[in-house]
């Protein structure tokens, strides 16, 4: 029997899922791996981290140096998939060669948004930030600055959403920073009004400024002129306004897309024997029963997971994801998780909060900023569609831990066994 040939279009978190889920299960089978980046898989959270000086490209690695030497993977880094062909079951790089497939994952991730502001094409120094590319590019353009000037660069961040604040947290240490945003409060998309000015807070204590309920309407080289009148001068600008999934591949070969690639339960895509996963694909939020994308790393890997198994004729599903983000700014972590509809329970002071949001005996989303214990109590009971009846919720509430289970479910979730019925 011919050995099956998988292809993967991407080299990050939900491309290693699939990896590995394809290994487990068919060790004969071959992979082709396929990213337009040159480099070893990496996590790319951690460019922040790398530009700050507290980690290195080696740390850095998703997984180790001998990952694909271990698990058979044929590489072809710096190349660039530019068209899917599913009748021919082949893939065409940009340098006009072509990979047939028998199986193929799309797991091509999301591009940085560029906003049509006037004037941005004066602008020499402009860079986004979300690959590692971007990071060295940054710290290039930050040496550069201060071997031409005896002050410290200005760094201007059209954002302050997770891209935005940790691009600001990487380069606090060598510059000035300020955040514009046009939502009145930080982190927009993930926190509400009682917890974006605890982070806030604690984000100008390190030296990050922002102006907010602003645009910046115009740009002339290294001036950007704000909606309330006001000139900013800088040196450098980020542009962190967001990112869109990268669904041209499928949607051009005919296959359904909207915000992300349409997948169902298992990744598949509309196309025959094609897959996706990651940041470019939408499934549905168990927590609102809503189709869309949810470009964070634990979805990822699960759906890239889900798609591998799959492609190694593993029948399997994943049906249980949900927005989640854990993030950490100069040492305050916030985790946020679901959807914030139903009832509140809150907890709150002037370094923490903790808003838990419960209807229809379940628990729909939270909110956690400062202390974070027990984090993943919350997150399984959401991924769960827990009962709340079948649990001591109150004592959820102020004090998480398995205590408030009961005694067959603490067994299950500390020994891995379910209880005989």
């Amino acid at each position: 029997m011919r050995a099956v040939r998988h292809v993967i279009i991407g080299n990050s978190t939900a491309a290693i899922g699939a990896v590995e889920a394809v290994r487990s299960k068919d060790k004969a089978g071959n992979i082709v791996i396929i990213s337009n980046e040159p480099h070893h898989t990496y996590s790319r959270p951690l460019i922040s981290y790398l530009l700050a000086g507290k980690t290195t490209e080696e740390k850095m690695k998703y997984r180790g140096a001998d990952f694909y030497k271990d698990n058979c993977c044929e590489l072809l880094l710096g190349k660039t998939v530019v068209k899917l062909d599913a009748a021919k079951k082949e893939v065409v790089l940009d340098n006009g060669s072509s990979v047939a497939y028998d199986k193929l994952l799309v797991a091509t991730g999301s591009t940085p948004f560029v906003p049509p502001v006037k004037g941005l094409d004066t602008v020499k120094n402009k860079l986004t930030f979300t690959t590692l590319d971007d990071a060295h590019a940054l710290e290039a353009a930050l040496a550069e600055h201060e071997k031409q000037s005896e002050k410290r660069a200005k760094v201007l961040i059209l954002g302050a959403g997770l891209i935005g604040l940790k691009c600001a947290e990487g380069v606090s240490k060598h510059a000035d920073c300020v955040c514009v945003d046009l939502s009145p409060r930080i982190l927009s998309s993930i926190l509400d009004d009682e917890s974006a000015p605890i982070l806030q807070s604690h984000l100008e204590a390190n030296n990050i400024k922002f102006i907010l309920g602003q645009q910046i309407t115009e740009l002339n080289k290294n001036t950007a002129a704000i909606s309330d009148g006001t000139s900013l001068p800088f040196d450098i600008l980020v542009l962190a306004v967001g990112v869109r999934a990268n669904i041209s591949l499928v949607k051009d070969a005919g296959g359904e897309t909207n915000r992300g690639i349409l997948i169902d339960e298992h990744c598949k895509t509309t196309l025959p024997d094609i897959y996706a996963a990651g940041d470019c694909s939408e499934s549905t939020d168990v927590s609102t029963g809503e189709h869309k994308v949810m470009a964070l790393l634990p979805n990822a890997y699960m759906q890239g997971e889900c798609a591998g198994l799959n492609m190694a004729e593993e029948d399997t599903v994943f049906n249980k994801a949900i927005p989640m983000n854990a993030i950490g700014f100069f040492g305050t972590h916030v985790i946020t998780a679901g959807s914030y509809t139903g009832d509140v329970y809150v907890e709150i002071d002037e370094k923490n909060l903790k808003k838990l949001y419960f209807a229809d005996n379940r628990l729909n989303g939270f909110i956690l900023v400062g202390n974070i214990e027990k984090a993943g109590i919350y997150t399984s009971l959401i991924r769960e569609q827990t009962p709340l009846d079948t649990i001591d919720f109150a004592l959820i509430c102020k004090k998480p831990g398995l205590m408030a289970f009961s005694r067959e479910v603490r067994a299950e979730k500390l020994g891995g066994i379910k209880a005989a019925k």
